[in-house]
C-alpha cells in the first residue's frame, strides 16, 4: 500500500507547480490513510510513519483554500506546499508500520480530536512560513496579510486541540495537565503565536518582523512536534 503515498509524493513534487497535480497528489494521499485507516478501524495517529503521512496530508489539505484565494497568483505557492507536503511524506517512509491495537489510554475521541486538530494548526503554521517566505522575496503585503490568516487559523486549532488534549488527560491521568516536555513545549508555542499575532498591531514598519516571526513559529511547532518525540522523554513521544 507503500505505492500510494509513494505516487502522492511523486505527484507533489512534479505535478503540483499546477493546481490539478496538486489535487491529484492531495486525493492519493488521503486513499491511503483512508485504507490505513479502515485496516486500523482508526485514524492512523500512532507511530512516526503515521502520524508523518498525517501531517503531510494536513499540510495538502490547509495550504487547498490558498490555492484559490485571488491575492496568491503564484504558481510557486502550490508547488512550495506540495514540496514541503511531499518531504513529510517521504521521511515517513523509513519507519515501520505500526498495526498494534491502541493502549485503553488511547481509547478515545478526544485523543483522536486532539492529535489531529494539532496537525491542521502544524499544517497552517507551516503554510504560514511559505507565505512569510514569499512576501520577503517579493514586498507584498497580500502575501503578509494571508500569512496572518493561516497564523490566526492555526493559533484557533491549536487552543482547540489543546482543550480537547486537556480533557483526554483528565480522562487518562485524572489530571488535565502534566508538565511533560510535550506539554512544556506545547504551551510554548502557544504563547509564541499568542505575541507573534499581536506583533502585527505595531505597525507597518513591523512587516518584516512579522514574516519572520511565522517563519520561526513554525520551526518551534517542529520541534514541538518531532524534536520532542525524538530527544526528549515524554508520555506524548511516539
Amino acid at each position: 500500500m507503500k505505492w500510494l503515498l509513494l505516487a502522492s509524493i511523486a505527484l507533489y513534487l512534479f505535478g503540483s507547480f499546477r493546481k490539478a497535480g496538486f489535487i491529484a497528489a492531495l486525493l492519493t494521499e488521503l486513499v491511503y490513510l483512508g485504507i490505513r485507516g479502515a485496516e486500523l478501524g482508526r485514524l492512523p495517529l500512532i507511530g512516526p510513519q503515521d502520524t508523518l503521512a498525517f501531517f503531510s496530508a494536513s499540510i495538502g489539505l490547509m495550504a487547498l483554500p490558498f490555492l484559490y484565494a485571488r491575492q496568491l497568483r503564484y504558481a510557486s505557492f502550490s508547488w512550495g506546499a506540495g514540496c514541503m507536503a511531499a518531504l513529510f511524506a517521504l521521511l515517513a517512509l523509513p519507519f515501520p508500520t505500526l498495526n498494534m491495537p491502541l493502549p485503553p489510554v488511547l481509547r478515545t475521541y478526544w485523543f483522536e480530536l486532539h492529535v489531529a486538530l494539532a496537525f491542521f494548526a502544524y499544517a497552517l503554521f507551516g503554510v504560514g512560513a511559505f507565505l512569510g517566505g514569499m512576501f520577503l522575496r517579493k514586498g507584498e503585503r497580500t502575501l503578509l496579510d494571508l500569512q496572518y490568516k493561516a497564523a490566526l487559523v492555526g493559533y484557533s486549532f491549536f487552543s482547540a486541540s489543546m482543550v480537547a488534549g486537556g480533557i483526554w488527560g483528565y480522562y487518562a491521568w485524572g489530571t488535565y495537565w502534566l508538565w511533560t516536555p510535550k506539554e512544556l513545549w506545547t504551551s510554548i508555542l502557544w504563547l509564541f503565536y499568542s505575541l507573534y499575532l499581536h506583533l502585527r498591531l505595531k505597525g507597518s514598519q513591523w512587516e518584516r518582523a512579522v514574516a519572520w516571526g511565522g517563519i520561526i513559529g513554525f520551526a518551534v511547532a517542529l520541534f514541538t512536534y518531532l524534536g520532542v518525540s525524538m530527544l526528549m522523554r515524554s508520555s506524548h513521544s511516539f
